[in-house]
């Protein structure tokens, strides 16, 4: 009875007592700033003028090159309806609000991303854009899901445990035009960068009678404990080869591809931007 005793006192000696109530209140004037706090340390972007004196993230997101070289492909959005798979803290959702799209659906699965989208959207006006708050696979699966002129996926396609299936889905709500930004597998930057153990083996893979070849890609313990961490639900995920990303999106019905912004030598893996358009 007594090592039951002091078993219990040692578990209840981990557990942090909750925050007083009071402390979610703010004792300052009403001001962005203290929006962008309330997830202070986990934001990725900066905000653009004339938000830029915020201390938010570091990236520029919200004038981001490679949706620049999109509106510049596409030209006018005006009219155009689109998807945007995984938004992060709206940057991409404003940057086509502001190109002219007619609307913007994006749907975020990260609860946090989620709030930080919330807050973009209410300190930059966003008016024709609405952000869901749910996984977008099975947004695309469910038979009530809208069709769209565009979809948007840009840094999704490599947090998935089945990419192909993604596209697949992507594609069939697709009218025009599918924007991708993704990393993808090269066996020769792995090995320069001593990475091999980061793809510990490959697979092959069929989806939708597409056959290719999967990488297995473990995030690792330290990522995973990053308050910024904005990766996959789960510890692993599957990237692929470039060429195979390519014929997967000639497969579903957009083989005319355009290669934009492209990064071989980006510091987290090689990576690429296209736009895919169906004939």
């Amino acid at each position: 009875m007594q090592s039951l005793k002091r078993l219990v006192r040692q578990q209840l000696a981990h557990i942090q007592p909750p925050a007083p109530i009071n402390n979610q209140y703010m004792t300052s004037a009403p001001s962005p700033q203290n929006a962008v706090d309330i997830l202070k340390g986990e934001w990725s972007s900066r905000f653009p003028p004339p938000l830029s004196h915020l201390t938010a993230g570091p990236s520029a997101l919200f004038e981001d090159v490679r949706l620049q070289w999109f509106a510049s492909e596409i030209g006018s959005l005006q009219g155009r309806h689109i998807l945007e798979l995984g938004p992060l803290e709206g940057a991409h959702s404003y940057m086509l609000e502001h190109n002219g799209a007619e609307s913007i659906t994006a749907v975020e699965g990260n609860t946090h991303a989620y709030l930080k989208c919330l807050i973009s959207k209410e300190l930059l006006g966003m008016q024709r854009v609405k952000f869901l708050c749910g996984d977008f696979i099975e947004y695309l699966k469910d038979p009530e899901c809208p069709k769209f002129d565009i979809g948007v996926a840009s840094g999704v396609l490599y947090h998935m445990v089945n990419p192909v299936e993604m596209i697949g889905l992507l594609a069939k709500r697709c009218r025009t035009h599918i924007l991708i930004w993704t990393h993808y597998y090269d066996k020769a930057w792995a090995a320069a960068n001593k990475l091999e153990s980061k793809f510990p083996y490959t697979q092959p893979s069929n989806y939708d009678g597409f056959s290719h070849t999967l990488i297995r890609q473990q995030y690792g313990n330290e990522p995973l404990s990053w308050i910024h961490f904005c990766g996959g639900s789960r510890p692993y995920s599957y990237w692929m080869y470039r060429e195979e990303i390519i014929k997967c999106l000639e497969y579903f019905g957009f083989p005319k591809i355009k290669i934009g912004p492209d990064q071989p030598d980006h510091p987290n893996g090689p990576a690429f931007t296209f736009l895919a358009s169906r004939a």
